[in-house]
């Protein structure tokens, strides 16, 4: 999000830029209000303006405007005022912006703000020009969901039968609507099954379909799931608690491509594609005598396994980021996250996957709506070792903390004050961000820069989001 920032007040104006480069936000231009135009780039509008004092109401007014003639009435503008609310200023100029962030400036409350300015700015556009939805994509940079999304390319567009196998919540129907999507079939029916979820005495009915009268309460005759899925693909979830003489009847269709209707005599046959998923480890199910060794064969044709969440820890912004578009693309809400709050989820060992951090994000939405979600907000069980007490004492070994007499600082306390832990932390993820871009990303160079152990840095990098995929390198 790029934001165009104008205050007359120079000393306001860098604390502003500092706090907006430490959120990682791109500055379009920063300037006196009556200089905006030279700050314009040519055919690119900002996504929000920051505006600060500008001169009176009248000169404020103005400016405004002026922005809104230049960009129209899609570009948010925000209002820095010591009001701190919008129906405490003046009601032509609550009328041109979004909102307004109280004076002294903090950090939590600009972010908050510039978030609700990109919520109003897509609610005006319409929202984004593609439809975000999960299963088209599975999200992620790290190497064994690369390799999951190789595999997918691979098989996608043959007739082979695919076996998904991975815990519970990690997205084994994602892939299979992955497989389904990218294949010659996408314009036929997924026919989705949870083999374990329905009663054995009538999953037969369910896959096979019935004809009327074949048992108690049929009453008309009805088609099964492979029928419904011709031409499609069917996807049978947790196959492992298929029933035992289930097992039978399904390893003769996937041989024989040929079924009966309960109480039918009549052969149909089916051109569907078959995809299994399950949780279960279908070799010690053999094993036990629970699971027939021939279907396992037949089934596991192509495997592709999916990882656990705590496998593919650096995928986790990039999953909450999907998750929180994909919600609010069904107007359920939004939540922003800061990048402690994101290093806190990463660190967490997730026992029901994705699953579990989608049920995450969706509290959060309800607890915080169209906030930001900081560590001391999530659930205590989340916040873990990156909570601040623990992030400040991670360096356990490390000798106690002296201060050097002889060291002058010269730097007064602002005369409103300051918030001294964001302070520090603002500065600490600057120097941190400095220092591994002089040692060009080599951790432990960066590391004998600020005097401190490699193991200390990589944690606070966590704690401050620095992301895997900047190709940090360890050495």
């Amino acid at each position: 999000m790029s934001i165009l920032l104008l205050d007359n007040v120079d000393e306001r104006r860098r604390e502003t830029e500092l706090l907006l480069n430490f959120s990682e936000y791109d500055l379009y231009g920063s300037g006196h209000c009556q200089d905006w135009p030279s700050l314009v780039v040519k055919d690119k509008a900002p996504d929000v303006v920051v505006m600060g004092e500008c001169g009176d109401r009248n000169e404020s007014l103005t400016t405004i405007e002026a922005i809104k003639q230049q960009f129209g009435n899609i570009t948010p503008v925000l209002l820095l005022s010591a009001q701190g609310e919008k129906n405490q200023i003046a009601p032509e100029l609550a009328s041109l912006v979004v909102n307004v962030v109280a004076l002294p400036l903090k950090h939590r409350q600009l972010i908050h703000a510039l978030h609700l300015a990109q919520v109003y700015r897509e609610s005006q556009s319409g929202g984004s020009n593609t439809t975000p939805m999960l299963f088209r994509s599975l999200v992620g940079h790290s190497r064994k969901i690369t390799a999951v999304r190789k595999l997918i390319e691979k098989v996608a567009d043959t007739d082979a039968t695919v076996l998904i196998l991975g815990d519970s919540g990690t997205g084994k129907e994602v892939v299979a609507r992955n497989l389904h999507y990218h294949s010659s079939r996408r314009d036929k029916p997924f026919v989705p099954v949870n083999c374990g979820a329905i009663p054995p005495d009538l999953l037969e009915s369910e896959l096979f379909g019935h004809e009327k009268g074949a048992f108690t309460g049929a009453i008309s005759a009805r088609q099964g799931r492979f029928e419904l899925a011709e031409g499609g693909t069917l996807f049978l979830d947790e196959i492992g608690d298929m029933p035992l003489p289930m097992q039978v009847k399904l390893l003769r269709v996937i041989q024989e491509r040929v079924f009966e209707r309960v109480g039918s005599n009549r052969s149909l046959r089916v051109d569907v594609r078959i995809v299994a998923a399950t949780h279960r480890d279908l070799e010690t199910e053999i094993a036990r005598g629970r699971f027939r060794e021939d279907l396992y064969y037949r089934l596991n044709v192509f495997p592709i396994e999916m990882p656990a969440l705590r496998e593919r820890s650096e995928d986790t912004p990039l999953l909450i980021k999907e998750l929180i578009t994909r919600m609010e693309h069904d107007q359920r809400g939004s939540v922003r996250l800061t990048p402690a709050a994101i290093a806190a989820l990463a660190n967490y060992a997730w026992p029901g996957n994705v699953r579990e951090l989608s049920n995450l994000v969706e509290r959060l939405m309800i607890m915080f709506p169209y906030g930001v979600v900081d560590v001391r907000d999530l659930p205590e069980k989340f916040r873990g070792a990156l909570t601040d007490e623990a992030s400040d004492e991670s360096d356990s070994g490390a000798e106690p903390l002296t201060i050097d007499p002889n060291i002058q600082v010269d730097m007064r306390l602002p005369r409103d004050g300051l918030d001294l832990k964001e302070h520090l932390n603002q500065l600490e993820y600057s120097l941190i961000k400095q220092a591994l871009d002089e040692a060009d990303g080599v951790v432990a160079h960066a590391a004998k820069r600020l005097c401190m152990r490699r193991t200390t840095l990589v944690e606070k990098m966590r704690k401050y989001g620095f992301a895997r995929h900047e190709q940090l390198s360890e050495y």
